[in-house]
């Protein structure tokens, strides 16, 4: 059973079932990935360690926008590195600070270097009344960055 609300920890929240992609795969198998799995992001592995995280976002500003080839372009070269990411045992308020201070909306939960989960800005926002109270206090305070206003915009003001 779930703690009260301040007691509540990233491992509360994340999901566990993490989808990743080789660091090697080209930009066109990370996208055939996201959209079979019908997700936005991917966990960028290298010898077993999480390294990076690639997002439509990334696929968007980094492959489209440059017009580089998805065939030959390896997600090492468009994922965003070096990780942010979450402990397990870091509370909930802690994790959406860190999201908002870094300007990510995703943050993967690693323990003793090993990934065991994600945890996303909508996942918070969308978890309990509570947590919206929560990222309302951070949003009175620190302006969302531009890519975090939608999800803080819909669910959050």
């Amino acid at each position: 059973m779930l703690g009260s609300f301040m007691s509540l920890k990233v491992e509360d929240v994340m999901v566990e079932d993490v989808v990743t992609v080789s660091a090697d795969a080209t930009v066109k198998e990370a996208v055939s990935i996201m959209n079979k799995q019908e997700i936005g992001c991917l966990i960028v592995i290298r010898r077993e360690k999480a390294v990076g995280i690639v997002t439509e976002r990334d696929m968007l500003a980094r492959v489209l926008a440059k017009s580089c080839s998805p065939e030959r372009t390896r997600v090492s070269e468009v994922m965003s590195a070096p990780l942010i990411v979450a402990d397990p045992k870091m509370d909930l308020e802690e994790a959406a600070r860190l999201m908002f201070k870094m300007k990510v909306k995703k943050l993967p939960v690693v323990s003793n270097g090993k990934l065991i989960g994600l945890i996303t800005l909508t996942d918070l926002a969308r978890f309990q009344p509570q947590i919206i109270k929560l990222l309302k206090k951070i949003y009175g305070v620190e302006q969302a960055p531009k890519r975090m206003q939608k999800v803080v915009g819909y669910y959050v003001v």
